[in-house]
């Protein structure tokens, strides 16, 4: 019997993510305002591993890959334009894409992104690694 394992990483794709000195016309210096990134409330992985389900039709035929998910946090803290940036290919692998699409909409909502006191719509990619192990090698 095999085990099933999902490994989330999370590389947070900011934009506007550090804040620079940029030069003005004037030849002085203009500071970027600070950014607070938005939040997720709890441990990403957790959720992602917690509730992502192997598509048994996937599992059964031995397909595994890294599905790419970018989204926006958007003012308000929830997610919206999801898409898949790279996924498995074929088929059965187009149910893995499908699958990391479904847990990432079904997201609670986050804390903002902040930028002089007021949020902003901030831009994620997260790449969910489906991977089955068989557990005799545990």
């Amino acid at each position: 019997m095999k085990n099933i394992l999902i490994v989330c990483f999370v590389f947070l794709g900011f934009t506007n993510l550090y804040s620079q000195n940029l030069p003005d016309t004037a030849g002085g210096y203009v500071h970027e305002p600070d950014l607070i990134l938005p939040k997720f409330p709890g441990d990403i992985n957790t959720y992602i591993n917690d509730n992502i389900e192997y598509p048994d039709s996937a599992r059964d035929a031995g397909i595994q890959g890294t599905v790419y998910i970018q989204f926006i946090v958007e003012k308000d803290g929830k997610v919206d334009s999801i898409k898949v940036l790279r996924g498995v290919s074929g088929f059965l692998g187009s149910s893995l894409n499908i699958e990391a699409m479904r847990v990432i909409s079904k997201m609670p909502v986050w804390k903002p992104a902040m930028k002089d006191g007021k949020p902003f719509e901030q831009k994620f990619t997260v790449p969910i690694r489906f991977i089955i192990e068989d557990k005799k090698k545990h």
